[in-house]
């Protein structure tokens, strides 16, 4: 098996949690972050091989927990694995406290990028290392009342394609998990009519017991990028639910198309002559 060493951030999520659980099942061993202790914790703490850190990535100096703990146990990282996010604050950009806002986007990109540029020493250095962290709304139209966050996993949709640019060893991508049944959906229903349209389609979603996409989707998604490599994955935004992953037409067509599946303008290659 490849990838034998992860770190999870953000492991108490639900995504997180839940793919932590497929990872030690496949035999991993796995460090994992968490800011407070919840339901998904106490699930957890007793697992074997999980080292589990309270670290608040947000906080600069509580990286020292986490980087001592990697020390300790000499975990030489395969691959990182980010669950980390918040959809608040929810509302329109003006009527949003905008130091509220600004930490939404810390929590949402700046942090869990300080934590990968502290953790890179640590690699494996005899692989390639994976780097996958997870996209949201907004990639492809506006996402009203959901700025910070937006904005947010933007940057890390670039940030995949500038770290493969500038780092053969790693293997960087990111994978929109599309609705799926987290607790990250009662923010919006908290923050009520600030959400606007977007609060019936997610009451909707949740009164209806749905789970949407399954939590062993996004994992298997994940580690068949793992498996393709960076010459399939590296730099590019996937769609678990509507990208033709597994199947090696899509494997084909990404190689002999660099553009494809990243941040680009639309129809950027055509020109209107004036």
């Amino acid at each position: 098996m490849i990838n034998k060493k992860i770190i999870i951030l953000g492991v108490n999520a639900d995504i997180g949690m839940n793919l932590c659980l497929f990872y030690l099942e496949d035999g991993y061993q796995v460090i994992g972050t968490y800011r407070s202790e919840n339901e998904n914790y106490e699930r957890l703490k007793n697992c074997n091989n999980l080292y589990l850190v309270q670290c608040d990535l947000t906080v600069k100096t509580e990286m020292p927990k986490l980087i001592n703990v990697v020390e300790k146990y000499k975990f030489d990282w395969d691959c990182i694995f980010s669950s980390v996010g918040t959809s608040k604050p929810i509302g329109r950009f003006f009527d949003l406290d905008f130091d509220t806002w600004s930490s939404s986007v810390d929590i949402n990109s700046i942090a869990q990028l300080r934590a990968i540029h502290a953790l890179y020493p640590y690699r494996n250095i005899n692989t390639i290392n994976t780097i996958a962290l997870l996209a949201g709304g907004g990639t492809n139209n506006p996402f009203r009342c959901y700025s910070a966050y937006c904005v947010a996993k933007i940057m890390l949709i670039k940030m995949c394609e500038l770290l493969d640019d500038e780092n053969p060893e790693l293997n960087v991508f990111i994978v929109g998990p599309g609705f799926v049944r987290t607790k990250t959906h009662l923010e919006t229903l908290s923050a009520g009519e600030l959400a606007e349209d977007n609060l019936s389609r997610v009451q909707d979603f949740w009164d209806s017991k749905a789970q949407g996409t399954s939590m062993r989707d996004i994992y298997e998604c994940i580690q068949w990028l793992t498996v393709q490599g960076r010459s399939v994955a590296g730099g590019r935004n996937f769609s678990v639910v509507h990208d033709q992953w597994g199947r090696e037409k899509l494997s084909l067509d990404l190689k002999a198309t660099p553009e494809m599946y990243k941040l680009r303008r639309f129809a950027n290659d055509k020109r209107i002559l004036l």
